[in-house]
């Protein structure tokens, strides 16, 4: 099974209040997963790598993964940085990045060796940043 993963990440102000916005779907665009989650204070470029991580982790932890049917992950971000980083075209060295895209990285490479990151316009990624979004809309309306 081939997965597609949108991952976003929003960060108001920047730094500031950030959440992270996740879509699964199989080789049909079957919605498997919608997932978000409040991120507290980061970049915006930090909220992109704990997109990544969180969709990473909640494959890892699947069902799908655990029978061995996922083969490949094709990953979307309209994070050129995140993108060019994890295709090795670019250099992390930010001392905030260079620790997720570690994480990231060995996670990655611990689940699958087929995998790819392509980067795509923002209005293509729409519903991971709706997702990002309501995550820090849900905690500002708690406080």
């Amino acid at each position: 099974m081939l997965l597609h993963i949108y991952i976003d990440g929003a960060s108001r102000k920047n730094p500031g209040e950030a959440g992270a916005g996740i879509i699964i779907e199989d080789n049909k665009g079957n919605r498997l997963a919608e997932l978000n989650k409040y991120l507290g204070i980061a970049t915006n470029n930090e909220a992109e790598y704990k997109a990544l991580i969180i969709a990473l982790e909640h494959i890892s932890s699947s069902s799908f993964f655990a029978k061995g049917k996922i083969k490949k992950l094709v990953f979307y971000s309209d994070s050129q940085l995140l993108v060019r980083q994890m295709n090795g075209e670019y250099a992390v060295k930010s001392p905030n990045i260079l620790p997720l895209y570690k994480k990231a990285g060995t996670i990655l490479k611990s689940l699958l060796k087929e995998f790819s990151f392509t980067y795509i316009p923002r209005e293509l990624n729409k519903s991971a940043d709706r997702l990002a979004n309501l995550a820090i809309d849900s905690k500002l309306t708690k406080l």
